[in-house]
């Protein structure tokens, strides 16, 4: 699965490339918005949220298709999540550079552009759309790329959330010094999801790094197991997305009480 999904973003480049280059690209960063640092939003007391907008998935087929973006992450700003993500690729998820846009228009929330990153210009695309940070996942990149990106996007001012599945992945994130590594319970070439793949993990991440969650979470009692092992953040899609009351839904999630935006248990 992995593989044909890289294949695709590897595509969506190339064509996107031919109708804006580069070098127009670069050449928008000046006109960037407000700093919102995505990093520093993680690292609150307690479990922060970073609350997912994605229309479908590979794995669940079709979750919200009509989601109207504003309407929604309005929903999990008022409902006390600590940041956003947003799916950008349009073949599997149905998401869109124009909804990354839409996000970042509507709320105050920092915002990671969740897409297949295998190219430097995506990093531009993020930036200047919007985006605050980007997803790298290790699986999908060699070595050199993974460290290639990972440098460039800091130096464009976008943080990184360095995605992991095992131990061996998770090497390789620690290599390139990786900030906020995030452990995703899915596997991607099977599309299995274990959430005990984060419990396995986290004894071998080092102290001073920030811990997301990714995957399989839908639940207070499990926010809660993850809150006590150490976990900073969780990243959780589906469950909202499905939701009839999405703010409702963030609430419960977050532990949030009217009027707050507090991150708490």
């Amino acid at each position: 699965m992995i593989e044909q999904l890289i294949a695709g973003a590897r595509q969506g480049v190339q064509a996107r490339q031919r109708e804006l280059p580069q070098a127009e690209l670069e050449s928008r960063l000046s006109a960037r918005g407000e700093d919102r640092p995505f990093n520093e939003a993680l690292v609150r007391p307690g479990l922060s949220l970073i609350a997912e907008f994605k229309r479908r998935s590979p794995s669940a087929g079709e979750i919200a298709a009509s989601a109207d973006v504003a309407a929604q992450v309005g929903a999990y700003e008022r409902g006390g999540a600590a940041a956003l993500s947003v799916l950008t690729d349009e073949p599997h998820f149905g998401g869109s550079l124009e909804d990354l846009r839409a996000a970042r228009a509507t709320c105050g929330l920092p915002i990671i552009r969740k897409d297949f990153i295998v190219d430097r210009y995506q990093l531009y695309e993020a930036a200047v759309n919007g985006a605050d940070a980007v997803l790298l996942i290790v699986r999908a990149l060699d070595d050199e790329d993974l460290r290639a990106l990972y440098e460039e996007a800091r130096s464009i001012d976008l943080d990184c959330l360095v995605e992991v599945h095992d131990a061996e992945e998770l090497e390789h994130a620690l290599e390139i010094d990786a900030e906020v590594i995030g452990i995703n319970n899915r596997d991607l070439d099977q599309g299995t999801v274990d959430i005990t793949t984060t419990f396995e993990l986290m004894p071998d991440v080092p102290a001073g790094k920030t811990v997301v969650a990714e995957s399989g979470i839908s639940g207070r009692h499990e926010l809660e197991e993850l809150d006590r092992v150490g976990v900073d953040a969780v990243l959780i899609g589906g469950a909202l997305m499905a939701a009839a009351d999405p703010e409702a839904k963030t609430r419960e999630l977050t532990g949030a009480d009217e009027g707050t935006r507090e991150h708490l248990f």
